[in-house]
């Protein structure tokens, strides 16, 4: 059984990101990139199932510019035998990702796909739902638990009734959701050990896809400051600031 995990370069949630000062995009420069945490979960789930016996290959795929190969050696470190990057410098749009990802279907012919809900820059929380409709894969989304046996993949996902199971006949594609595992840590021989392991090449043009936008940004801004709060000494006050200064009552 082969899986396909998809893996995003995205900026460390641990860094404060921050506009350029043309208001252009997100400052990149000289910050500390990773896989995305979500992406990251899709991969500690793939390398589970492998494991348990259940899966026999894992290929780690991204779509970014050149540095992505520093996520990729990641995947490979934490247990995918292979890795493939779809070079783009641009910026794609959850459609063109989505559309990379079905030519790389169609060229592997996984079993199963296996990514993060959404990144955690772009927040979008489309790209899985895309590959779905344009592959025509039963699709399994904010999965907290993937079982794969008898041909199907059991998807148990978070709704807000509760918690619904999903029968999935393979091939399909499943999104994954925070609380589906805790990622492992890379160790220092398997680090190595990813540097020996093959990682392809290609492009958008070389799978035959359209990146072009279908979105125009105008423009990136922080949030406005909020204002500092302020402690009252009665209720009384309280009243009183909200009705005469907030003008909320």
């Amino acid at each position: 059984m082969k899986v396909l995990v998809a893996v995003k370069r995205v900026v460390d949630y641990n860094v404060k990101v921050r506009p350029k000062a043309d208001g252009t995009g997100v400052e990149l420069n000289n910050v500390k990139m990773s896989i995305n945490p979500f992406c990251e979960i899709a991969v500690e789930e793939a390398v589970r199932l492998k494991e348990k016996g259940t899966v026999t290959e894992i290929v780690a795929v991204s779509i970014g510019p050149q540095q992505a190969q520093e996520q990729l050696r990641t995947a490979l470190a934490l247990g995918a035998d292979r890795a493939i990057l779809i070079k783009s410098d641009s910026d794609l749009e959850p459609l063109a990702v989505a559309k990379c990802l079905k030519a790389v279907c169609e060229q592997e012919s996984p079993d199963l796909v296996l990514m993060g809900k959404q990144s955690i820059d772009g927040d979008n929380n489309q790209t899985g739902q895309m590959l779905g409709a344009l592959t025509g894969y039963p699709q399994g989304t904010f999965a907290s638990q993937v079982v794969v046996e008898g041909g199907k993949v059991n998807v148990t996902r978070e709704i807000d009734g509760g918690l619904q199971t999903l029968a999935l006949n393979l091939p399909a594609i499943v999104t994954t959701d925070l609380r589906l595992n805790e990622p492992r840590y890379a160790s220092l021989p398997n680090i190595m050990k990813a540097k020996k392991k093959p990682l392809d090449t290609m492009t958008p043009e070389e799978l035959g896809v359209d990146t072009a936008p279908r979105v125009t940004l105008l423009k990136v801004e922080a949030p406005a400051q909020r204002a500092a709060g302020i402690k009252v000494a009665s209720v009384d006050e309280l009243v009183e600031k909200l009705k005469n200064e907030a003008k909320v009552i």
